[in-house]
């Protein structure tokens, strides 16, 4: 059965069309609102490390603000290099907390 782990409160997670870090254990996590939906994924970028959470989200992918690397939230693929991709996390909100399973 899955374990999910308290990430933080619905009421801190981004506006839509944005990102937001939160860290999670040794991790941080990358939230993007994409047209109302959230998702979660690795915060870094498999292109050069940077912070994905940091970055905006464009045509639904959240772009890396260091090199413009964009990442579908729900596949975790990178538009510049489909077999790169990274991590995706299930996500629900239950009583305005906010848990991902690792």
């Amino acid at each position: 059965m899955p374990t999910f782990t308290k990430l933080t409160n619905q009421s801190e997670l981004p506006p839509a069309d944005e990102a937001k870090e939160f860290p999670c254990g040794a991790e941080t996590i990358c939230v993007a609102n994409v047209n109302g939906v959230y998702s979660a994924m690795d915060n870094v970028c498999l292109h050069r490390g940077g912070p994905l959470g940091q970055g905006m989200i464009e045509g639904g992918k959240v772009v890396c603000p260091w090199h413009g690397w964009a990442w579908d939230t729900k596949t975790g693929e990178a538009e510049q290099n489909p077999s790169m991709k990274v991590a995706v996390y299930p996500l629900k909100i239950e009583n305005g907390d906010v848990l991902i399973e690792i």
